[in-house]
C-alpha cells in the first residue's frame, strides 16, 4: 500500500478540525517534496528553520520546486 493511503487510518484521530487541517497540510509538503526528488526531511527541516525569517510576500521560496537544485537529495 503507499505510504499516503496507509496514514488514512491516522486521520481518522486527528480530534479537531483544525488538527486534520495541519495533518494535510504536513503530508502534502512532503509529498509535495516527494514528487519534486527531494528528501522530505531535509526540505521540512530547512522550511522549519528558515520559516520564522521570512516575510509573508517571501513565502513562495520555500515552495518545493523552488529548491530543487540546491536541497540534498
Amino acid at each position: 500500500a503507499l505510504p499516503f493511503v496507509v496514514g488514512r487510518k491516522n486521520w481518522l484521530f486527528s480530534h479537531t478540525p483544525s488538527g486534520a487541517q495541519a495533518s494535510a497540510a504536513v503530508y502534502s509538503l512532503i509529498e509535495t517534496a516527494k514528487a519534486n526528488g527531494l528528501s522530505p526531511y531535509d526540505y521540512l527541516q530547512y522550511v522549519f528553520a528558515t520559516l520564522p525569517t521570512l516575510n509573508d510576500d517571501e513565502l513562495s521560496m520555500l515552495l518545493p520546486w523552488q529548491w530543487k537544485e540546491t536541497l540534498p537529495v
